[in-house]
């Protein structure tokens, strides 16, 4: 898994290969179904939201440093190319902390000349529904019965429906999420939504309590495990990914977007050490709300998001697994499992 790369914002999170495509994001939750799930469908060309470069003959790929924005550049043969800015938005306003549902892709010219094509390709219900596509002015609508997500973009609006490569003579802003209108202007509100996500990555990390040796290290896990805490109730989940397998072959691909209790609490516990107190106040509310739901005092090892106790699992025949692993898990039968760890 080295070569993907995860943004969130504690709400919803996205796994990005090193050819810049969003391949594996689920909406609107950690544990929902998958909008892009090409990470679990083996070579099959759908499921990914991508912007390639024409002719590209290099890729460089990096976290801006201390945060959770993603920045890829490509350059092609003739020495043009693009930088890629990927982030979900998180951020304090009007005293409280905004995390839309919402995936942001700022994509610059370097150089002169670059041509690109952007490529949107959502799936429903596992990768066994296409989407109802429908265009606005500024914006494409991906429907189906229990959703409908909004691309609004100002590219050419055609070239994205139909992957045709063009000119990129400016900035382009591509910000993916709820079926709603922007308040302002596109480029404007991503540049300041990035802006702010900098500027929050930047404060967090700035105020951790970090050792002398492996900063970059320290501080780089620190903020992959504050992406994997739900702030809407205080669940840790376990990974952001379900079904990738623990050995090639053997069909052991478990869904782990789940809190797990035992393993929250050593993340909290790390967190805490580097003075990151926020995601253990929490976490303790949620362990506080699954006490108080507790009829007989018994604590399930593993719990969903949402404080379910159900998390029955079922397979998915609609995904080829990753890399061909198959079977693809969705739920996690560990819940009605005793494990004692001491």
């Amino acid at each position: 898994m080295m070569d993907y790369g995860l943004i969130g914002n504690c709400a919803i999170n996205a796994l990005i290969d090193a050819s810049a495509r969003i391949v594996w994001s689920c909406f609107p939750r950690f544990d929902s179904e998958p909008i892009f799930c090409r990470l679990l469908d083996g070579d099959r060309d759908r499921g990914y939201f991508g912007v390639e470069l024409e002719d590209c003959v290099s890729i460089e790929q990096a976290y801006v440093e201390n945060t959770a924005v993603l920045r890829t550049e490509m350059r092609d043969a003739r020495g043009a190319g693009i930088r890629i800015l990927d982030f979900a938005p998180r951020f304090e306003q009007f005293g409280r902390m905004f995390h839309p549902t919402t995936l942001v892709r700022i994509v610059e010219p370097l150089g002169e000349g670059p041509r690109i094509k952007i490529a949107c390709r959502p799936l429903y219900n596992y990768g066994a529904q296409l989407p109802v596509i429908t265009r606005g002015s500024n914006h494409i609508r991906y429907v189906d019965d229990i959703m409908a997500l909004r691309l609004t973009t100002n590219a050419p609006l055609t070239y994205v429906l139909d992957e045709i490569t063009f000119h990129l003579d400016g900035t382009v802003a591509l910000l993916l999420g709820a079926d709603e209108s922007l308040r302002s202007g596109l480029v404007e509100t991503a540049r300041d939504f990035l802006e702010k996500t900098t500027r929050y990555w930047l404060q967090v990390s700035g105020r951790l309590n970090i050792p002398f040796e492996w900063q970059e290290a320290v501080i780089r896990s620190a903020i992959t495990l504050k992406l994997c805490s739900f702030e809407e109730t205080g669940a840790i989940i376990a990974s952001p990914t379900t079904s990738l397998p623990e050995t090639d072959g053997e069909g052991r691909n478990w869904d782990y977007r789940f809190c797990w209790l035992r393993d929250a609490f050593f993340v909290v516990r790390a967190l805490n050490r580097l003075g990151y107190v926020e995601t253990m106040e929490s976490h303790l509310r949620y362990l506080s709300d699954l006490v108080a739901r507790s009829e007989d005092g018994y604590l399930q090892p593993v719990y969903g998001i949402g404080l379910e106790k159900r998390l029955t699992e079922r397979v998915i025949d609609s995904l080829e697994g990753f890399l061909g692993n198959q079977p693809v898990r969705v739920g996690n039968q560990a819940y009605e499992h005793d494990q004692h760890d001491g």
